[in-house]
């Protein structure tokens, strides 16, 4: 794991939150101080948080698992589904869908309707309506890009979900508790990470700072899910070449 440096995280302004007044008490072990009424966050803490998380999520990634990206901001939304994206995992980047994990099954029924409509479209099926139908299949396939087009790739529950501001995504982070889904998440001075398994005390706005975070933890996983790879390709070296010997003997 290739964990950012101290002078790295200053640069990216990991370590600035929010306004002194805008703070929240559970937030106080990640603060080093305050500076001109703003807090500041303690980047040792933070870079032992990366480590920790690091390590669960190259992990989650030598298992197999499912990694759910979250982030709605505006500025972080291209970010996200690039990385998420990388990775070969779903995410949410326009809106949270209610009942997406506590409600999934119906949920999920959408979207495979949103994908049945896409395989029809580009193979041609619908073009046996009428121009106003196509039209309307049209508007419907769109309306259910922008809900659904990052969840395509969750056919089951997420084994853990990645939020990058879980006071904008509480809805997510309250049915990623209720489902007891880890939850990874990036935490300013100003939310109450106490529903947070892995913190990353960070700053969620500035850019560079959600760049920062967020290749770190799709970076981390993708090295997860490579060792994987190459774990199963040594499994498969190995029976064959136990296959090759039994038949060596029976010749």
């Amino acid at each position: 794991m290739n964990i950012p440096s101290l002078l790295e995280m200053l640069k990216a302004g990991v370590h600035f939150g929010h306004r002194t007044s805008r703070w929240h008490p559970n937030m106080a072990p990640y603060i080093f101080g305050e500076r001109g009424g703003v807090h500041i966050l303690n980047l040792e803490i933070t870079q032992k948080k990366l480590e920790e998380a690091g390590e669960f999520l190259r992990k989650l990634g030598m298992e197999g698992g499912t990694l759910l990206f979250v982030g709605t901001k505006k500025q972080a939304q291209d970010i996200i589904k690039k990385k998420a994206e990388e990775c070969g995992m779903p995410y949410v980047t326009l809106r949270w869908i209610g009942g997406a994990l506590t409600n999934f099954h119906t949920v999920r029924g959408r979207v495979n309707h949103f994908v049945d409509l896409l395989k029809k479209q580009e193979s041609g099926e619908l073009k046996k309506y009428t121009k106003k139908e196509q039209s309307e299949f049209g508007k419907e396939i769109e309306a259910l890009r922008r809900k659904f087009e990052g969840l395509v790739a969750l056919t089951k529950l997420p084994s853990a979900i990645f939020i990058l501001d879980i006071r904008q995504e509480s809805t997510a982070l309250s049915e990623a508790k209720k489902k007891h889904i880890p939850v990874i998440a990036v935490c300013d001075t100003n939310v109450n990470p106490k529903d947070v398994d892995l913190v990353i005390p960070a700053n969620d706005d500035a850019l560079k700072s959600v760049q920062m975070v967020v290749e770190f933890v799709g970076e981390c996983f993708k090295e997860g899910k490579s060792l994987q790879g190459a774990r199963e390709q040594m499994k498969k070296i190995e029976e064959e070449r136990d296959v090759k010997k039994d038949e060596e003997k029976l010749s």
